[in-house]
Order: structure tokens, then C-alpha cells, then sequence
């Protein structure tokens, strides 16, 4: 598999994130990476033994300006961009709608939804200058209805609906947009959450992280506007 030359890896300190962090590298990609923590931005490098070609500035997504600077920075750092996974995000399940607090549903349109919307708008001009490729992430948890996480399930779906209006906007500009959909990521916060489940079916991150690869590689050139189920274990 030939690997993208450089990425944007929000949510890179997250599980999945550090997984497709460790893929990218391995493969030779250079790679730039937005933190809010300089404690965990710190452990990714210690852990990936970086040598020059991961990138990371803190940044707080959500604002606009701020997506648009670490965008600027990042393409300046690795010689330009040619993909973007945009992972970063959070879930929040408090149960039914009219008993979920208020500021649930505003925490998780921004954390999950507008992030990658100011990611994507800062990056196209990036992307549309040699062409390129973008991976969301989904939930197959959102597109079963999402009972008693709402917020979550409509921030989600908000992603799912961005993605396919941004392949079928990008499709003859050469920059493509497609989205993994997991269930239930094998992590240790999720154990930890959920120390009596099944975890049979589980996905590993590092299964999902090559999944996300290949969908930012040359390799994948004739896929956009997909959305991609990832709830098998792998």
C-alpha cells in the first residue's frame, strides 16, 4: 500500500488516534498531530519515538481560527497536506432526551460535529491543490437510533451527513471524503466502562487504524462518499 505523504491526525492522543498515529509513521507518513494536553501530546511522541516526522501544536478545534492556524502550521511543517483523519471527538449517554442535561446536547454538536467542519474547511484548500483524502468517524451506535444518547447519536449522524455532502461537492476536484462507522472500540476506557460486556465483538484500534489508512492511501482512489461499518473484531 503506498501510504499519503502527510496527514492531519486530529484526536491523535485519543486510542484510536495514537493507533492511526503508530500506522502512519510505521508507514512513512508524516504526520501532525492537535492536542489539548501537553501531557498526552507528550506521551504520544515518547511512545512513538518520533524522528523528525511528527508534527503537534495545541489547538482547540472548535474555533474556527484556531483550526485554520494548525492547519496553516501543520502544512507548513510537513511540505503540505494530502489527507486528514478527523477522529477527534467524545460520547455522552445520560439517558432519555428530556432528562439529558441541557448543555449535553450544545458539548456534543461541537466536540463531535463542529471540529471536523472547521477541520475540513481549513484543509480542502490544502487538499485541492494536489488532491487528497479525508476519513471521519461515524457511529454504529448513532445509526442504530442512539436511545439514550441522543445528542451523541444526532453529532454523529451530523458527521455521517457532512462527509457524503462533502464527496458529492469534492467528487471531480480530486479530494475524497469517506467515513468509518465502529461499534464498540476496544479500549481501555471502554473496559474499564464496561468491565462485564462481551467484548467478543469488539474492534481493535489498530484494526480500525488500518482501515483509515488505506482509505487516505492512492490505493483507495475509487472510494468516496462511503460510509464504512466497523463493528466485527478484526
Amino acid at each position: 500500500m503506498k501510504p499519503p505523504r502527510a496527514i492531519v491526525v486530529s484526536g491523535g492522543t485519543g486510542a484510536l488516534g495514537r493507533a492511526v498515529v503508530r500506522a502512519a509513521l510505521d508507514a512513512g507518513s508524516r504526520v501532525a498531530v492537535p492536542y489539548r494536553s501537553v501531557t498526552e501530546w507528550q506521551s504520544l511522541r515518547d511512545e512513538t519515538r518520533d524522528e523528525g516526522r511528527l508534527f503537534g501544536a495545541a489547538a482547540d478545534l472548535a474555533d474556527a481560527a484556531a483550526a485554520r492556524s494548525f492547519v496553516e502550521a501543520a502544512a507548513a511543517a510537513c511540505g503540505g497536506l494530502d489527507g486528514m483523519a478527523a477522529l477527534a471527538g467524545a460520547y455522552a449517554g445520560s439517558g432519555p432526551f428530556e432528562a439529558a442535561p441541557a448543555e449535553e446536547w450544545a458539548r456534543m454538536l461541537e466536540t463531535n460535529l463542529t471540529t471536523v467542519a472547521s477541520l475540513c474547511r481549513a484543509a480542502l484548500p490544502h487538499l485541492l491543490k494536489g488532491g487528497g483524502s479525508v476519513v471521519t468517524v461515524g457511529s454504529r451506535t448513532a445509526e442504530a437510533g442512539g436511545a439514550g444518547a441522543a445528542a451523541y447519536a444526532v453529532s454523529k449522524m451530523g458527521v455521517i451527513a457532512l462527509t457524503r455532502a462533502l464527496a458529492a461537492e469534492n467528487r471531480t476536484r480530486g479530494v475524497r471524503f469517506n467515513c468509518v462507522s465502529p461499534g464498540t472500540i476496544d479500549t481501555a476506557a471502554n473496559r474499564a466502562a464496561m468491565p462485564n460486556a462481551d467484548r467478543s465483538q469488539w474492534t481493535p484500534p489498530a484494526s480500525i487504524a488500518r482501515l483509515v489508512l488505506y482509505l487516505l492511501s492512492p490505493d483507495s482512489a475509487p472510494t468516496t462518499g462511503a460510509i464504512v461499518p466497523v463493528d466485527g473484531r478484526g
